[in-house]
């Protein structure tokens, strides 16, 4: 498949918050505010990055943050999320099977720095496990889809039917199942098919 246009998800910029929260204190610590104010260059660094890449290819891209995603996407050959699992794991809630993925990893943790604060606070960045590339190999990834030497793999994803109703809901690894009035009592029936087996719960 020919990949011409591209949809560029972005994690936002200000996901660390620096300042005055009505419901947590304040951070005050300056180890822990210079370690969050790193974290988001090194972001925004990634998302500079990966633009000035797609700039360098021919194919037409859209960038759009991922809290302004509201809409199902459609009409794009790839996505590609800039963030970690967070944000491919939303651009997953608006999109069926049809599209590939790819996630780029914008903040890998560095165990070196985990290890350093370990008795201070955690430094853990971003796991990435669903992420197939970082800034440091996102251009080679990209030529390889682009080219066709790569292809996506198929992950299981999840479809939810309520009362024999199949929902229009995209869920990857997660769904919330709740009543509107949290002390009702509900009952539900779950069934989990793999590889054509069924099994109820």
């Amino acid at each position: 498949m020919a990949i011409r246009r591209l949809l560029l998800l972005l994690k936002p910029f200000n996901v660390y918050p620096f300042g005055q929260s009505k419901n947590l204190p304040p951070i005050t610590n300056p180890q822990v505010l210079r370690y969050l104010d790193n974290r988001r260059k090194v972001h925004k660094d990634a998302v500079n990055f990966c633009q000035d890449i797609l700039r360098q290819k021919s194919v037409d891209w859209e960038p759009i943050l991922r809290t302004d995603l509201l809409q199902p996407i459609r009409g794009f050959d790839l996505v590609i999320t800039v963030g970690g699992d967070g944000t491919l794991l939303q651009a997953s809630h608006f999109m069926d099977d049809s599209i590939p993925v790819l996630g780029v990893n914008s903040d890998p943790t560095q165990v070196e720095e985990v290890e350093e604060f370990s008795g201070d606070f955690d430094a853990t960045r971003s796991t990435g496990h669903l992420c197939a590339a970082t800034v440091k190999n996102f251009e080679q990834v990209l030529d390889d889809i682009l080219g066709g030497q790569k292809i996506p793999s198929n992950i299981s994803r999840m479809s939810v039917s309520a009362n024999s109703q199949l929902l229009s809901t995209y869920a990857l690894n997660d769904i919330l199942i709740a009543h509107p009035c949290p002390a009702t009592v509900s009952r539900f029936s779950f069934k989990i098919q793999r590889d054509g087996e069924s099994c109820t719960h």
